[in-house]
């Protein structure tokens, strides 16, 4: 049994309540730790402690915050495996091999983010008086709070933090109930790093105890979040009536394409890997796959012996492609999915059930009604629909029928026709010749629509979380 408190201004201490909640292990369903309820009086206390991180931090010289992320790279290289390997494993039920790839790009990030230090850069620009000078800097927003996921629960809250403090500003985070324990040890590794102590806070707890008030506080200049729709509508509501920047990087429902030239084997191997990796539970996942109809029926012969070959469950098992949702509401919703499409006449071409405890079958449904959910909604689970195209237009025309447009991909070797497909394709990233799920620390991750607003990833999340100033000087006298 791992106990942990709330970490406020470096000190790890009980919430001012007194209570605790306990936290599961989805591959078990066990207790594995306590942690620290917290409340608005433990909010208050953080964000106090934030406000004055931000004037220590923002003020140091770019060379010592590139210094403090580089040594937070260095420990995590060195201790990462040992400081967070089982944590992922039984705090978030992560397979084996998705945690260790999951620490080694959290030292990438952290290295990535230090580099960005030194290319907060302003400008000049030309006036008509000779006399006059122009200037614009770059100035931190001041304190951040970051609202973090389960799924990724050390990567993404890296990436969610590392850039934020790159620029200047300090953090208060607020780790999604299911994994915690993560993000306690992830800010101790800062702080041990030389991050000033009250540059970094980690409040835990539900999201109308703490997240809310987190959100609404007078204190907090800009906000973070990767999440569902519904949460990021709710918090960005609160934010404009604030008048307060955010970065959401919300739900998808992103399209494969596979188009006629590709080889169907090739295609249901990338598949599988682009939907089923995490059991589903990534947001850029490939949950639509839309295939032309040339290579339609060798493709889906291809795919169902290649999703019943996965190996699935054992999180400790190298070989295991996933392991389980991260609890039983989880579960119930990617069923309950799988049932409106099944009442709306859909096939199911493999999957369907629960193999153990709360790990799904990797489950793949043909040609399912345009309203059932498992088309429309995200299921964040190993479930995804293929359907027919019947020409590169009619593909790129599926590819769009969603609210969401977060990322996408297009399996061709014809360059026109996959350009034609990634310009057409409403969506924050499409990748071409590889699956939906893609990464890059520099690169401008965010979607569209319902999938969010903002961008994050090197310079653009600097910039996401610092403003514009302009100064003029009159030497004319």
């Amino acid at each position: 049994m791992i106990e942990r408190g709330l970490i406020i201004g470096g000190v790890e201490q009980a919430a001012a309540s007194g209570e605790t909640f306990d936290v599961l292990s989805p591959a078990t369903e066990q207790v594995i730790g306590r942690v620290a309820r917290g409340a608005k009086a433990d909010v208050d206390l953080a964000v106090a402690a934030a406000r004055n991180g931000f004037t220590q931090w923002h003020r140091l010289t770019p060379s010592a915050r590139e210094a403090v992320l580089l040594r937070a790279a260095d420990i995590m290289a060195e201790q990462g495996e040992q400081r967070y390997l089982d944590l992922l494993i039984d705090e978030s039920g992560s397979v084996i091999n998705k945690a260790r790839y999951e620490i080694a790009r959290t030292a990438d990030l952290l290295r990535a983010a230090a580099g960005e230090v030194r290319r907060l850069y302003g400008e000049t620009m030309p006036n008509d008086s000779p006399d006059r000078i122009s200037m614009v800097f770059r100035e931190p927003l001041g304190v951040v709070a970051a609202i973090v996921p389960y799924n990724a629960p050390l990567l993404l809250l890296t990436k969610m933090t590392a850039f934020p403090l790159a620029a200047g500003n300090s953090i208060v985070i607020k780790p999604s109930e299911e994994t915690p324990l993560i993000a306690i040890e992830y800010a101790k590794l800062l702080v041990e790093a030389g991050l000033p102590a009250d540059a970094v806070s980690v409040v835990t707890g539900f999201g109308a105890e703490c997240g809310s008030p987190l959100v609404e506080h007078d204190d907090i200049n800009a906000i973070a979040l990767t999440g569902s729709t519904a949460t990021g509508k709710a918090i960005g509501k609160i934010a404009m009536e604030k008048m307060r920047p955010t970065q959401l990087e919300l739900g998808g429902k992103s399209a494969l394409v596979v188009l006629n030239d590709f080889d169907a084997k090739s295609a249901a191997k990338i598949a599988i890997e682009g939907m089923f990796t995490h059991a589903g539970q990534i947001c850029m996942a490939n949950s639509r796959i839309v295939v032309e109809a040339g290579i339609f029926d060798e493709f889906i012969a291809e795919l169902k012996a290649g999703c019943e070959q996965l190996v699935v469950g054992d999180v400790r098992d190298t070989k295991s492609a996933y392991g389980p949702l991260i609890n039983r509401n989880a579960l119930n919703k990617v069923l309950a999915h799988i049932e409106d499409a099944k009442s709306r006449g859909t096939a199911l071409l493999t999957g369907g059930e629960v193999h153990q405890g709360l790990t799904l079958q990797p489950t793949v449904l043909l040609e399912p009604s345009r309203e059932a959910t498992a088309w429309r909604d995200e299921s964040f689970g190993p479930l995804t629909s293929v359907v027919k195209a019947q020409d590169l237009d009619d593909a790129i025309a599926l590819a769009n029928d969603s609210v969401f447009a977060l990322s996408a991909a297009v399996l061709t070797h014809n360059i026109q026709r996959g350009f034609k497909a990634a310009r057409e394709i409403r969506s924050g990233a499409v990748h071409i010749g590889m699956h939906s799920f893609q990464s890059n620390a520099m690169a401008p991750i965010g979607g569209m629509g319902d999938s969010g607003i903002g961008r994050s990833g090197g310079k653009y999340s600097t910039e996401e979380f610092t403003e514009l100033k302009w100064i003029s000087v009159e030497l004319g006298g």
